[in-house]
C-alpha cells in the first residue's frame, strides 16, 4: 500500500567520488598523517524526523464563550533546504527553510477538539513551516549552532454535525516565531547528520463556522528531531574547510540513502449505475490523485546486521475514498485520505544474516539493501515494521504499484488477507532459509484489533497472522523462473457472514457484521509463478483461495482470484528501459459472502446495498516510458467489468497517469 505529497524528493542518493580539486585540497601535510576534511559552505537539502509536544489555549463561543487549554503531541517528518557560509575563523552563518508534516494517525494532527451545539469542532495542523537564520561554530567534523526566525502553520477547522454527519471546513494560516539550537556532524564527504531542538510560538487563529460557532486559539510546541543533509557540492577552491584527525563517522560501505517520489492521477467517465450503496464506486465521472515520497536509510551495525528506516510523506485520495471495486485501481491509494501531506515511518526494522558457508553472491546497493557479499546458503531473520509482501508473495513482474501494475489484486494477491494498518504496514518477524535453487520463509505478524484499523492486537502469539512460503527456482529452456507456494492463517477478532445474516431483521443496519465479531480463524493459499520467455519478455500468474467465511481484516473483499500477465521490455524498438505490461484477473466471492452483500452488507471495500452477483473481471495495460535513468512516466488503462461483483453496475474504464522517480 505500498505508499509524500509536496512534489519534492525527501532525500537524494549518495553522490560519486570527490572531484580533483577536492583531492588536491585533501593532500596530506608534510609530516602529518592524511586527514579528511569537511567544507560546510554551500547549499544543502535533506529530511528530518522528530517528535513535537505542544500546548493549545483558546475559547469557543457557541453562543456562550468558554475558555480551555490542552496539550497534544505527534511525530513529524519533513524536508529542509539551506545555505551555509563558513568564515575562516570557524564561525558559520546560514539560512534554512523547512516544512514539517504531522503523523498520519487520526488524532495525531489534532490541536484542539470541542463539543458544539451542533456536533464537534476539531482544529488540525496541516503543516508547520519555518524560515530561520543560523549562527554556529565548526570544529573538527562538528558544528554547533543556534537558530531563530519566522514560523507559520496552516490550521484546518472541521465541524462535524451530529445529526447528518456532514462536515464544514475552514483553513487559516497562523504566523509566529521559532528559536532553537542543534549539533551537526559530518558523517561522509557530502553528508551530515544533526540533532536539533526547536521552540515554536504561534499567534491566534480565529474562525466562525457556518453553524455560528466561533473559535479562537493559539499554541506553542517543543520539538526534538533528527536530520540528514546532503551538501550540494563545494562553493569554490577558496572556501575554508575544517581539517579533522578523526576517522569518518560511518564508512561509506556501511550505510546508504535512497529516495523515491510517485504521483498517480486517475479518473473515469460516468458509467451505468442504477443504484449505489455506502461503499459503491460513484457512477458519475470523477478524478483523484495521490502522491508519496520515501527516504530509504540503511546502516550496517555489525557483521551481518543491518538497520533500516523509511520515513514517508503521503497526500491524496483514492477514487470514491477507496471503495466500490474489490480489485482497486491504485495501489498508492490505501484506505486513508489526506488533503494535506502526512508523515509516517513506513518501515523500521533490523535484519540479521547468518552465513552458512560455501559459494557467495554479490548484493547490489539499493533501497533497503546494502552492497556486499553474502553466502548463498544463509539464514536471515528480520524483525520490526514493514509490509508482509516485502518478504512473501513477491513477483518480478507484478509486485509494486509504483513501478509495475497499479491494480491491487494484480500486484497484491486477490484473496490473501494481507494484514496491515490503513497504509499497508504491520509489525512482526520472519525468518528465511536461502539455498541456490530454493528458499523457505515463515513469519508472524500483528493483526489490526478489528477490520481496517490502525491499532494492532498485541495478544502475542494467540492472535496474529502466521505465514509460510516455499520458493522454487529453476530454468525452462535456459530462461529463469520461480514458483512460490504461500500459505497464511489469521487468528483475530472478526465477524462472520453467516452470523450477520442470522441477526434479527430488525437489528440496526442489518446485516451489521460488526455485531458478530469474536475470535475467529481465516486462512488461504496462493500459488505464484514468474517465467522469463526471453531477456525482454516475461509472464506471470497468481491463483489465490480462501474459504470466505469471515470479514476481511486488512486487504479486500475477495474469496478467490486468478490472474495472468506479461511484461515486455522495449529493446525491439530501441527503448530497452521502456516496458509494456498487460494483465487480467478474475475474482470471486464465496456463497456466504455473496448472500451477505446481497442482503445489503458492507465489506472493507465494497457494498452496493444489493447484489446481482457476477465475478469481477479486470484488464490492465500500461506503457512505462523511461525519461532517464531516474524517472519514468507511465500511461495506464484498466477495464473493470462487474465492479464490486455487481452485474447491475458498470463496466468502468479507468485512465491513469503515473510519474515515478527514484535515486
Amino acid at each position: 500500500m505500498s505508499r509524500l505529497g509536496t512534489g519534492t524528493i525527501m532525500v537524494l542518493a549518495m553522490v560519486g567520488p570527490a572531484s580533483s580539486a577536492d583531492a588536491a585540497r585533501n593532500e596530506p601535510r608534510k609530516g602529518l598523517a592524511p586527514v579528511p576534511f569537511f567544507n560546510w559552505t554551500g547549499f544543502y537539502v535533506g529530511g528530518h524526523l522528530g517528535y513535537s509536544r505542544g500546548n493549545a489555549s483558546g475559547s469557543l463561543a457557541d453562543p456562550i464563550p468558554a475558555s480551555s487549554s490542552n496539550s497534544f503531541g505527534s511525530l513529524f517528518a519533513g524536508l529542509q533546504l539551506g545555505y551555509n557560509h563558513l568564515l575562516k575563523s570557524g564561525f558559520l552563518l546560514g539560512v534554512e527553510s523547512d516544512f514539517s508534516f504531522p503523523n498520519f494517525l487520526g488524532a495525531d494532527d489534532i490541536v484542539r477538539s470541542r463539543i458544539t451545539a451542533h456536533g464537534n469542532l476539531a482544529e488540525k495542523i496541516d503543516y508547520v513551516a519555518r524560515l530561520r537564520g543560523r549562527i554556529g561554530y565548526a570544529f573538527d567534523n562538528f558544528l554547533i549552532y543556534g537558530t531563530g526566525g519566522f514560523a507559520w502553520s496552516q490550521a484546518r477547522f472541521i465541524e462535524t454535525s451530529n445529526l447528518t454527519g456532514d462536515e464544514d471546513k475552514a483553513l487559516r494560516v497562523r504566523s509566529g516565531w521559532v528559536l532553537g539550537a542543534g549539533a551537526e556532524v559530518a558523517i561522509a564527504p557530502d553528508w551530515s547528520a544533526r540533532l536539533e531542538y526547536l521552540y515554536d510560538n504561534f499567534g491566534k487563529a480565529t474562525v466562525t463556522m457556518p453553524s455560528g460557532a466561533r473559535s479562537e486559539s493559539s499554541f506553542d510546541t517543543h520539538t526534538l528531531r533528527l536530520g540528514l543533509n546532503w551538501h550540494l557540492g563545494r562553493a569554490g577552491s577558496d572556501a575554508p574547510s575544517i581539517e579533522s584527525r578523526t576517522e569518518p563517522v560511518i564508512e561509506s560501505a556501511n550505510w546508504n540513502v535512497h529516495g523515491q517520489y510517485t504521483f498517480v492521477g486517475q479518473g473515469y467517465p460516468s458509467f451505468r449505475s442504477p443504484y449505489e450503496g455506502p461503499n459503491s464506486l460513484a457512477g458519475s465521472r470523477q478524478a483523484q490523485n495521490t502522491m508519496s515520497a520515501t527516504a530509504f536509510v540503511g546502516l550496517r551495525l555489525w557483521q551481518g546486521a543491518e538497520f533500516y528506516i523509511n520515513p514517508e510523506l503521503m497526500q491524496g485520495f483514492g477514487l470514491s475514498d477507496v471503495h466500490g471495486v474489490a480489485g482497486f485501481t491504485n495501489g498508492e491509494a490505501q484506505k486513508s485520505s489526506f488533503p494535506a501531506p502526512h508523515s509516517n515511518v513506513a518501515r523500521l526494522f533490523l535484519r540479521q544474516t547468518f552465513g552458512l558457508g560455501g559459494e557467495q553472491e554479490t548484493i547490489n546497493d539499493g533501497p533497503n539493501q546494502l552492497a556486499g557479499k553474502q553466502d548463498i546458503s544463509r539464514i536471515t531473520v528480520t524483525a520490526g515494521k514493514f509490509a508482509v509482501t516485502d518478504a512473501f508473495d513477491g513477483n518480478a513482474y507484478a509486485n509494486d504499484p509504483r513501478t509495475t501494475f497499479l491494480n491491487w489484486n494484480i500486484y497484491g494477491g486477490g484473496s490473501y488477507d494481507w494484514t496491515m494498518d490503513k497504509l499497508s504496514w504491520t509489525w512482526g518477524a520472519f525468518a528465511e532459509l536461502n539455498q541456490k535453487s530454493w528458499a523457505f520463509r515463515t513469519g508472524y505478524f500483528l493483526l489490526p484489533v478489528v477490520s481496517n484499523n490502525n491499532n494492532f492486537d498485541t495478544h502475542i502469539p494467540d492472535r496474529g497472522q502466521y505465514t509460510a512460503e516455499l520458493e522454487l527456482r529453476y530454468s525452462l529452456f535456459l530462461q529463469p523462473g520461480k514458483l512460490r507456494f504461500f500459505g497464511w492463517l489469521n487468528r483475530g477478532t472478526m465477524g462472520g457472514y453467516s452470523d450477520a445474516l442470522a441477526l434479527p431483521l430488525t437489528s440496526p443496519n442489518y446485516p451489521d457484521i460488526t455485531l458478530t465479531r469474536r475470535t475467529r480463524t481465516n486462512y488461504g493459499l496462493v500459488a505464484n509463478i514468474e517465467q522469463a520467455i526471453s531477456a525482454d519478455l516475461g509472464v506471470f500468474s497468481r491463483a489465490t483461495w480462501s474459504p470466505g467465511l469471515t470479514e476481511i481484516i486488512g486487504w479486500t473483499d475477495c474469496s478467490g482470484s486468478l490472474s495472468f500477465g506479461t511484461v515486455l521490455a522495449g529493446t525491439a524498438w530501441g527503448r530497452p528501459n521502456d516496458k509494456i505490461g498487460v494483465a487480467g484477473i478474475v475474482e470471486s466471492l464465496s456463497a456466504e459472502s455473496r448472500a451477505y452483500f446481497a442482503a445489503g452488507g458492507l465489506g472493507i471495500l465494497i457494498g452496493d446495498g444489493q447484489l446481482n452477483y457476477r465475478r469481477e473481471q479486470i484488464l490492465e495495460a500500461y506503457y512505462a516510458y523511461s525519461l532517464n535513468k531516474w524517472a519514468t512516466l507511465t500511461f495506464d488503462y484498466q477495464f473493470i467489468n462487474n465492479p464490486g461483483y455487481n452485474a447491475d453496475r458498470g463496466p468502468v474504464s479507468v485512465f491513469s497517469g503515473r510519474f515515478h522517480a527514484e535515486f
